[in-house]
């Protein structure tokens, strides 16, 4: 339904719901810092430490809901901007190729070759115009390469280019076969499409586009083994080809862009240049992209890891006297892996729980200005509830991508 009523109302839809979200991110940003200095506590928890903690991280948790709704409603109108604004740079793709094919004819004449250029840009920006109306509620052309944590994937996305360039280069070929007038001319077309000849492009459309498939299934088995947690993200971005799941820059991602781009920049400058044949990728530039398509692989195969408990010790504050831990007592959970990539919005942290013997305890927000001292990747602080009884008990870690973390055993004092 709120798909529904998303496309009804277009672009104004989309841009009050982009508003209210930015709204309701200011008033989150200037409560949490407000909380964090001390400001707007209730009298009356004033005198008790518990307490006023679990007021604040309970306005604050809420208040990060109501954010992530913001958010859910602004993703619902975005997809019908997107795949318009992909549109966009398609067409504008093919008017930039009319452009050059124009410019370049000057002195030369017009030939052959450039009609059967822009015939097979057209047809091809067909094609994805039309795939693009298909898949407008996810993206229009950018759908094949969104994976399914919502977030552009690099493996496809590299794939999906060779897959077009080797396409495109076809169609063109195809067309100058057709439009050939002597038996010379159609016999030196054919030999270009000899195997000798487009090995090398060939080799890097199958790397590419087996890693792609190779990759969903990695990351598919790791999540399921509990190796890799994955969150969905509210919108897919340009910067995810280039990053990771947290945002920051990877160097397996990034590098195996850069060297796509280099070697499909190389092979249509081959199409260019000879353009009776397939563009004949030499096999150092071949072996270029096979490198950088293993390393992306083994930076995939080796990223993330399970959450794990390293120990747990009772919380000591300043003047405090050392004693075992008992009921109504702070513990600090110290180990890694509870706040995995992606999950540091504040309703995924909010989502962060620990399970002490049969007793489920969610993870207090603690405000600081700028972010969050609680919880962290490192170290959670939680309460021991007084439902929890006296003897050994273990303490486990559930995450906010729903992994639980290996148990720790501790002693609960009477």
């Amino acid at each position: 339904m709120a798909v529904q009523e998303a496309r009804q109302c277009g672009g104004d839809c989309a841009h009050g719901a982009r508003d209210d979200h930015r709204r309701a991110v200011a008033a989150f940003l200037a409560k949490r810092d407000g909380l964090a200095a001390g400001e707007g506590l209730p009298v009356a928890l004033a005198h008790s430490a518990g307490a006023s903690r679990q007021w604040v991280s309970d306005e604050l948790t809420e208040s990060a809901r109501m954010v992530a709704e913001r958010c859910r409603e602004a993703g619902l109108a975005r997809p019908e901007r997107v795949w318009r604004a992909t549109l966009v740079t398609l067409w504008g793709g093919v008017f930039a190729l009319s452009l050059a094919e124009a410019a370049t004819a000057i002195g030369t004449g017009w030939t052959p070759a450039r009609t059967a250029g822009l015939l097979s840009a057209l047809v091809v920006a067909a094609l994805l115009t039309a795939t693009a109306h298909r898949h407008r509620a996810h993206g229009g052309v950018l759908a094949p390469v969104l994976g399914e944590d919502n977030r552009l994937s690099t493996s496809r996305a590299v794939a999906a280019t060779w897959v077009l360039f080797a396409a495109f280069a076809a169609l063109f070929l195809a067309l100058r076969l057709a439009a050939a007038s002597g038996h010379t001319e159609r016999e030196t077309i054919l030999r270009g499409l000899e195997l000798t000849r487009c090995a090398g492009l060939l080799t890097a459309v199958f790397l590419t586009s087996t890693i792609a498939v190779t990759v969903r299934r990695v990351v598919t088995v790791r999540i399921h083994g509990q190796r890799l947690q994955k969150l969905r993200a509210d919108r897919p971005r340009g910067a995810d080809l280039l990053t990771d799941d947290a945002g920051r820059g990877s160097f397996a991602d990034a590098q195996y862009v850069v060297v796509t781009l280099v070697a499909v920049l190389f092979a249509a400058v081959r199409l260019t240049r000879h353009p009776e044949q397939l563009p004949d990728l030499p096999w150092g530039l071949a072996a270029l992209v096979l490198v950088s398509t293993v390393t992306y692989f083994a930076g995939k195969h080796a990223e993330g890891c399970r959450p794990v408990v390293l120990s747990v010790v009772r919380a000591r504050e300043a003047g405090d006297l050392d004693a075992p831990i008992r009921t109504g007592d702070d513990i600090e959970i110290r180990g890694a892996g509870f706040v995995p990539p992606g999950a540091g919005t504040p309703d995924c942290l909010a989502r962060v729980v620990v399970r002490i013997g049969a007793v489920y305890v969610h993870v207090p927000l603690v405000p600081v200005p700028g972010g969050f001292a609680n919880p962290t990747d490192g170290v959670l602080t939680v309460p021991v509830p007084v439902d929890v009884e006296a003897g050994r008990v273990e303490i486990r870690v559930v995450t906010a991508a729903g992994v639980e973390t290996n148990g720790v055993l501790v002693e609960v004092a009477d």
